[in-house]
């Protein structure tokens, strides 16, 4: 797939973000996130931070942080959060369907993986009835490595992920099923609300 089919992807996942937020109930937007910290409002306010930041400001806000790019990410989803009302963050959304961000490294697949991982921190917490599309599933999935679960600092020792909804699994061990999308939340360091998985390893990765 050339770069401007994958844009059309992305473009295509924020525009179903977009339209999701746009019906996120007020209250709910200071609901918690599955991102550990974070309620809605700031990872909506992540999502769109580089439609929002020119390259100096985010270098700024980097020697800022010390170096430290979660520190300075966490710094400026909170600040943003409180600064942009809902409204504001979803036009954000809505408006930059083909910004040309990528993560560097990771490509227009890396900014793929960011928005469809971020919309299912808020769609899975906030129980909203959203399937990401199983073709930019497929590509999230395909773009996984060990790598990956070492930079989420994820446990998956002894477990294999098996999903039921399509051909996917990581890692050997004692089974873990769910849909995939859910396992790759896994992957990611999530914890996931009751009855998304099954198997025996599932209580590692469900709130209590």
């Amino acid at each position: 797939m050339g770069d401007t089919d994958i844009r059309d992807t992305v473009a295509a996942e924020r525009h179903d973000l977009a339209t999701m937020l746009a019906g996120v109930p007020a209250d709910a937007w200071d609901a918690p996130s599955l991102c550990a910290g974070w309620r809605v409002r700031e990872v909506v306010a992540h999502l769109t931070m580089p439609f929002r930041y020119s390259m100096p400001r985010v270098i700024a806000e980097v020697i800022r942080a010390r170096g430290n790019f979660n520190r300075m990410a966490d710094r400026c989803a909170r600040r943003d959060a409180a600064e942009l009302s809902a409204d504001e963050l979803t036009a954000s959304m809505r408006d930059n369907l083909r910004h040309p961000w990528k993560p560097p490294g990771g490509g227009y697949e890396g900014a793929l993986s960011h928005d469809v991982i971020h919309g299912l921190d808020i769609t899975v917490a906030l129980g909203v009835d959203r399937e990401v599309p199983k073709d930019r599933l497929r590509m999230v999935l395909d773009g996984l490595s060990p790598k990956s679960v070492r930079f989420f600092g994820t446990d998956l020792d002894g477990v294999e992920l098996r999903a039921d909804d399509m051909d996917f699994t990581y890692g050997s061990g004692e089974p873990l099923y769910g849909a995939a999308q859910h396992l790759l939340l896994v992957i990611c360091g999530r914890t996931l609300p009751a009855g998304l998985l099954r198997g025996t390893p599932s209580e590692r990765y469900t709130r209590t």
